[in-house]
């Protein structure tokens, strides 16, 4: 009941992945040989799939090793690049870290970054948004879906508002592609991070559309990925991304659908409980808060029987700081304590969350007396 952390590879992506590593082994960027020809050939088929997924060109797709390198690129390289234009970038208080921390970082080197807040759903205003931009303003960094909530930003409104005003829009949707329809074009998206982890590909790859917006390179050592990421491709993984693509191209529609009903069995078992997030949310999330309690020593507790989370992965070491999801969401350091996350997946069965909703209820009554809530 954690898909939102990692996703198991499909079958039949690591099918797809398998002759890479041994027949068909060679470097994508050596030109002298059929080894070298059959790995670039597959490569740009795998990167064809991908782009097909977001509504993109193959072109303005480069290979990362995963989410967090694409978004440094964005941001950095959109930062380095706008030098002479601004300092200003605008992001939001619900970000995954590893926009925050790229932003804590540039403000270190004399960037100005506006945090702007959400409600008490998880939604910004496009007001606000509006509203920051300033003649110094170089980057608008949103994200598509909250990891910890599901809560899905006004995209397009926000692409809209980054055009009028010409501002380069980065996104990071690592939780959205392959999960709900992703288009780069139609959501005015300069600059989109994801990863194939997220997605039933393989973990270590990666992917950034780069639009109208060219971020300056932030890796170096060679040509590799049109100079703007150099190093050696991972071409197992990159195969294994492109199938995954694939798939979720012609499945996930229906898998949304299905998982949705799934969360919703979940939610409607548990009715006292109370839902952070709107509902304008991706379809297999939700993140409750319990009654009482704390929400690490309740999966302990339920560790045998239940895999689910308390929020990121990237941050679940921090095992005495609040979810800072939450608390922009206005609620005390007490009551995030007690948030727990369940997200559900392609492989996710009806039988798995009946079982789900059984552990789930014999934990929560266990915590409070029947009738007394905190």
């Amino acid at each position: 009941m954690d898909y939102n952390a990692t996703t198991p590879c499909d079958p039949r992506v690591v099918e797809s992945m398998m002759p890479f590593f041994t027949l068909e082994f060679g470097n994508a960027a050596s030109a002298d040989h059929r080894y070298g020809w059959m790995a670039r050939e597959s490569v740009e088929d795998a990167r064809e799939q991908v782009a097909s997924l977001i509504g993109a060109t193959s072109k303005k797709v480069i290979f990362t090793s995963g989410a967090t390198e694409s978004v440094n690129l964005a941001i950095k390289g959109i930062a380095e690049a706008s030098l002479t234009k601004g300092n200003h970038i605008i992001t939001c208080k619900t970000e995954h870290k590893a926009v925050l921390d790229t932003c804590a970082y540039l403000e270190t080197k004399g960037y100005q970054v506006t945090y702007l807040d959400v409600d008490a759903q998880g939604q910004l205003a496009p007001e606000d948004l509006e509203a920051a931009i300033g003649n110094k303003t170089i980057c608008i960094a949103l994200m598509y879906a909250n990891n910890e909530t599901g809560v899905i930003h006004p995209v397009r409104k926000i692409g809209a508002i980054a055009r009028k005003h010409g501002v380069p829009f980065v996104c990071d949707a690592t939780q959205a592609v392959g999960k709900i329809p992703v288009d780069v074009h139609k959501d005015g998206i300069d600059l989109l991070a994801f990863s194939a982890h997220k997605m039933y590909g393989p973990k270590g790859v990666g992917a950034l559309f780069t639009g109208s917006a060219l971020p300056v390179t932030q890796q170096h050592g060679g040509s590799h990925e049109q100079g703007l990421r150099s190093g050696t491709l991972n071409t197992p993984a990159i195969i294994g991304f492109g199938k995954a693509a694939e798939l979720c191209s012609q499945e996930m529609l229906a898998d949304a659908d299905r998982l949705q009903q799934l969360r919703n069995s979940i939610e409607n078992s548990l009715p006292d409980l109370i839902i952070n997030g709107s509902k304008n949310r991706l379809p297999h999330v939700t993140n409750f808060l319990l009654p009482q309690g704390n929400a690490e020593q309740f999966l302990l507790s339920l560790s045998p029987y239940l895999a689910a989370s308390r929020g990121s992965a990237c941050s679940s070491g921090l095992v005495q700081q609040p979810s800072h999801v939450l608390k922009a969401m206005g609620l005390s350091d007490a009551a995030a304590h007690r948030a727990v996350r369940i997200s559900l997946g392609r492989f996710t069965t009806r039988d798995e969350t009946d079982r789900v909703v059984k552990h789930l209820t014999g934990a929560i009554e266990a915590l409070v007396p029947t009738g007394v809530h905190e």
